[in-house]
């Protein structure tokens, strides 16, 4: 009897583990810039002045196609900035 008592307090917790867990995902995901300057092509993540929608940018390191990153890290990368070049 105590080692099923045991396995059901052990899947009721788990649940609530993964379930806290997903919510700590949905905070980091708030958490991110816009970084201009960076993305290959065909890998912005929304429409710029010359593309009409995600995956559409022309071109490496495109001026005013921005990728999605942790806060603080686009200034860490070459040629990155929060600000649309266009």
């Amino acid at each position: 009897m105590n080692t099923q008592k045991a396995l059901i307090t052990a899947a009721i917790t788990g649940a609530f583990v993964l379930g806290s867990l997903s919510l700590s995902g949905t905070v980091a995901a708030e958490e991110k810039e816009k970084c201009y300057g960076v993305a290959k092509a065909g890998q912005n993540d929304c429409q710029t002045a010359n593309s009409s929608c995600a995956g559409t940018s022309t071109m490496d390191n495109q001026g005013d196609a921005f990728v999605l990153v942790p806060n603080g890290l686009c200034d860490k990368l070459v040629g990155g900035s929060t600000e649309s070049a266009s």
